[in-house]
């Protein structure tokens, strides 16, 4: 699915300012993965977006609910939707139309950092766009600081050196300086930052320890999750059934693959390349699956014991951390690409996220609850009053104990 969640937008003015930080946030965790503000991914590139629509209730149907719109026959949005395969983009009730502004305004701020780029319209294939991703410049001011502090170092033993020249030549006795290697001062300077410098990356690798993000290992049969799910738009819950029904999501066994793959035998679609572009025999890749199951193509039958093909999982989290895809698909209404990224252009999967417990809990500060009408919620009695009261107009994951340690931790 498609998350178009701001891709058209129109300038605003408000009473209330909107805010570029709660933006960011909330286009992290419901448009990135199908969105980058200079580059076209899933969906389109955002940069001059606000440029594209005039019409800002429209926008807001638009991300509650595009096919209200489409519905209109409204131009712009249909031009859209044929843009995007005929793919509608997934409704977004949850969200308020002052967060809509919020992420808006998260964009303006994105596109100014990059003037005077190019615009994606409906249409348009590619845009020229910087890509979304901040300069971190901490490798080259630890660079400079080391050498500033070796400049420094050296010209104290040349003031020392010269101390002791003036006083010889006034007659004063001087003692000879010490060498930089013997000088406790020194030696005491360097250890402590040593000591400094190893804590910080002790502390860096021990957070990231178990991480894997941009995890892509080699498949024993290569999958393109693009074709599958993109191209010929197969559910995702056709092969991976579990995701709203356990905690798991489940690998599919091989008689999914050959409901229909007894029928297609070869592979006709668009070239297929590794991450490194090596091209791939997309009918050398079904015929793999037909020795793993055992099926005869010409004769049409299993004529011999199939075997399991070993998959390597890639979104792995620790033993200690319980995780179940239907609390979040079917209570939290999430889509896969919130987790997964934008999976519906993977030829090869990687892991798009780094999973870390700060990644989920920010996700549940912002993420929303359907509260309203759910008898779930009914002992949050303060919450339901604040709503009517208007002290608050939504209730977030967090608000009803999502950052609790045991939530995740028991």
């Amino acid at each position: 699915m498609l998350i178009l969640c701001a891709s058209i937008v129109i300038p605003f003015s408000s009473v209330k300012a909107a805010d570029p930080a709660k933006g960011k946030a909330l286009f992290q965790t419901n448009c990135a993965s199908c969105h980058n503000v200079h580059k076209k991914l899933t969906g389109p590139a955002l940069a001059g977006v606000e440029d594209r629509w005039p019409d800002k209730k429209l926008l807001h149907q638009w991300i509650h609910n595009s096919a209200s719109v489409l519905a209109t026959g409204d131009k712009y949005a249909n031009a859209l939707y044929l843009e995007y395969n005929k793919t509608a983009m997934t409704p977004f009730p949850q969200l308020s139309n002052e967060e809509i502004d919020d992420i808006l305004a998260y964009v303006k701020v994105e596109q100014a950092k990059t003037p005077g780029g190019p615009k994606t319209d409906a249409g348009n294939a590619d845009t020229a766009g910087a890509a979304d991703k901040g300069n971190d410049n901490s490798l080259l001011f630890g660079i400079i600081t080391l050498i500033l502090a070796v400049v420094a170092l050296i010209l104290m033993q040349i003031n020392s050196n010269l101390n002791k020249l003036a006083g010889d030549k006034e007659g004063v006795p001087t003692p000879d300086p010490v060498p930089f290697y013997k000088n406790k001062a020194y030696l005491a300077l360097i250890i402590l930052v040593l000591f400094m410098v190893g804590g910080y990356f002790t502390i860096q690798g021990a957070i990231g320890l178990g991480r894997q993000q941009d995890y892509m290992p080699e498949q024993p049969i290569f999958y393109s999750h693009k074709v599958h799910a993109g191209i010929n738009q197969i559910n995702c819950l056709y092969c991976h059934a579990g995701a709203e029904k356990s905690k798991h999501a489940m690998i599919p066994s091989e008689n999914i693959c050959m409901n229909c793959h007894k029928a297609i035998k070869e592979y006709t679609g668009p070239e297929l390349t590794t991450a490194e572009g090596k091209k791939v025999d997309g009918t050398a890749e079904i015929a793999k699956l037909y020795d793993y199951v055992g099926w005869d193509p010409e004769a049409g039958k299993y004529t011999k014991p199939g075997r399991p093909i070993e998959w390597t999982k890639i979104h792995n989290l620790p033993d200690h951390v319980y995780f179940n895809h239907s609390q979040h698909v079917v209570a939290g209404q999430q889509q896969c690409q919130t987790c997964h990224g934008a999976i519906t252009e993977m030829d090869e999967v990687h892991q798009f996220a780094d999973l870390s417990m700060g990644w989920c809990i920010n996700c549940h500060r912002t993420t929303k609850v359907q509260f309203a009408d759910n008898n779930y919620y009914s002992i949050f009695e303060k919450l339901h009053q604040d709503i009517k009261d208007k002290k608050i107009d939504s209730v977030t994951v967090e608000m009803v104990g999502g950052t609790e340690c045991q939530k995740c931790h028991y």
